[in-house]
């Protein structure tokens, strides 16, 4: 599957930024004020970001060894 630089920069954010800084924003929230599952959406977060920056990583090798070729 190839990825457009738009994609591929939109997912590179969300993975790098956006889930990471949601999922420790919703925790401290629910800490704070008592919040349900906390943990859960911080762990959630986590996963995604940690799956979609290895689909990444697949990605980047991918076009660079096409791009080699």
């Amino acid at each position: 599957m190839k990825l457009s630089n738009k994609a591929y920069d939109v997912l590179k954010w969300l993975s790098l930024v956006a889930l990471d800084a949601i999922g420790l924003f919703y925790s401290t929230l629910s800490e704070i004020w008592g919040l349900p599952f906390g943990d859960k959406v911080l762990a959630t977060c986590v996963a995604i970001s940690v799956f979609l920056g290895a689909l990444i990583g697949i990605s980047s090798a991918e076009y660079k060894k096409n791009k080699k070729e």
